[in-house]
C-alpha cells in the first residue's frame, strides 16, 4: 500500500513538473505527496527525483522507473472509473486538449452547458496546436484535425466543418472579385501554416467530380487562424476560414464570402472541409466521461457538420 501511494504521487509529480502540481491532481496536500514519494524512495533504495528551488526532474533511476509504472497508474485510474460507471453518473476530472480555433470558438462556449448537465465532471481545456502526449500531460482526449492525427490513436470523427473563401469588402473593391479558383493566383492570399510541421493548408476543392489544389500567391502567412481572419478584415487579401470563424464575420459585414451567389464559380464547387476528430490512446480510454463529452458534442454541434 505504501508503494502504491508513492507510485501515484511520483508519477503525478513527474507529469505535473512539481510535487505540488501532482498533489493537486490526486486531491491531496503537497506534504502528503512528498512523504509518499520519500517512503517509495526508501522502499526502493534509490533516489527518484532531483529537487531544486526552480524545478523537479527524475533521476536516471527515476526516469527508468517512471517509464515502467506510468501506465500502471493510468490503468488503475481507468479501472476505478469503470467500476464507478456501473453505479454513478460520469464524474471526475476531464482534461481535453484541442486545437486553438476549435477550442476558442466552439468548445469554450459549450463547456458551461456540459458542466450543468454533468455537475460531477470538472473540465480542464488546454489549447494545443502542437503534439500532445496524452500520458505525460494527463490528457483524457484530444480534438485534432485530420492533418494532426497520429498512428496508433483511436480517432472518432465528430465534425466536418465547411471552409469558406472570403475577403474584406474594401479589398475586393480594389482588387476585384475572383469567380474561379484559378483566379486566386492573381490575388493576395493569406495562408495558414500548420504549427506541427510547417506545411501550408492546401486550398483544395472538388469541381465536376475532380479534386484539385490551386496554386496561390501567399502574401501573408500565420500559424494562427484567428490572426489570418484579422488580417483579412483589415483588407490584407483573400483567406480560407472555417465556417465557425467566417460566418459571424460575414454576417457582420466585415468579410464577404466568395464563390457563392452572386459571386459563384461557373461550375458547382465544393471546397475541402476541415475534419475534426476526438482522439484517445486506446479504446479502453473511452470512459463514461469521455463518451458523455462526445455525445454532448454530437448533440450540440450543427447537424450539417456532423461526421
Amino acid at each position: 500500500m505504501v508503494a502504491l501511494r508513492g507510485i501515484e504521487s511520483f508519477v503525478k509529480a513527474v507529469e505535473a513538473g512539481s510535487i505540488a502540481g501532482g498533489a493537486r491532481r490526486l486531491g491531496i496536500s503537497a506534504a502528503a505527496a512528498s512523504q509518499n514519494i520519500s517512503r517509495l524512495e526508501t522502499h526502493l533504495g534509490v533516489r527518484l527525483l532531483t529537487r531544486t528551488t526552480r524545478r523537479l526532474a527524475p533521476t536516471e533511476s527515476g526516469a527508468t522507473y517512471y517509464a515502467k509504472v506510468r501506465e500502471l497508474v493510468q490503468e488503475l485510474e481507468l479501472a476505478g472509473q469503470a467500476v464507478s460507471a456501473l453505479h454513478d453518473a460520469p464524474r471526475g476530472r476531464l482534461h481535453i486538449a484541442s486545437t486553438g480555433a476549435f477550442a476558442r470558438h466552439l468548445l469554450a462556449p459549450m463547456i458551461p452547458a456540459f458542466n450543468r448537465r454533468y455537475p460531477d465532471i470538472t473540465v480542464e481545456l488546454s489549447i494545443a496546436d502542437r503534439h500532445v502526449d496524452h500520458i505525460a500531460e494527463s490528457v483524457d482526449a484530444s480534438i485534432r484535425i485530420r492533418h494532426a492525427l497520429e498512428e496508433g490513436l483511436v480517432a472518432r470523427p465528430i465534425a466536418r466543418v465547411p471552409s469558406i473563401f472570403c475577403a474584406a469588402p474594401r479589398y475586393l473593391e480594389q482588387a476585384g472579385y475572383p469567380h474561379t479558383l484559378e483566379q486566386l493566383k492573381e490575388h493576395d492570399c493569406l495562408v495558414f501554416r500548420f504549427p506541427l510541421d510547417g506545411r501550408y493548408l492546401g486550398w483544395g476543392a472538388v469541381r465536376n467530380g475532380i479534386r484539385f489544389d490551386v496554386p496561390v500567391k501567399a502574401r501573408m502567412i500565420s500559424d494562427d487562424i484567428d490572426a489570418l481572419a484579422q488580417m483579412a478584415i483589415e483588407g490584407g487579401g483573400i483567406t480560407r476560414l472555417a465556417a465557425f470563424i467566417a460566418e459571424p464575420l460575414i454576417a457582420q459585414g466585415k468579410l464577404v464570402a466568395l464563390f457563392t451567389p452572386p459571386f459563384a464559380a461557373d461550375e458547382p464547387l465544393e471546397v475541402d472541409p476541415l475534419e475534426f476528430y476526438l482522439c484517445v490512446r486506446h479504446r479502453r480510454e473511452l470512459t463514461p466521461k469521455v463518451l458523455a463529452f462526445q455525445q454532448f458534442l454530437t448533440e450540440t454541434l450543427p447537424a450539417h457538420w456532423r461526421a
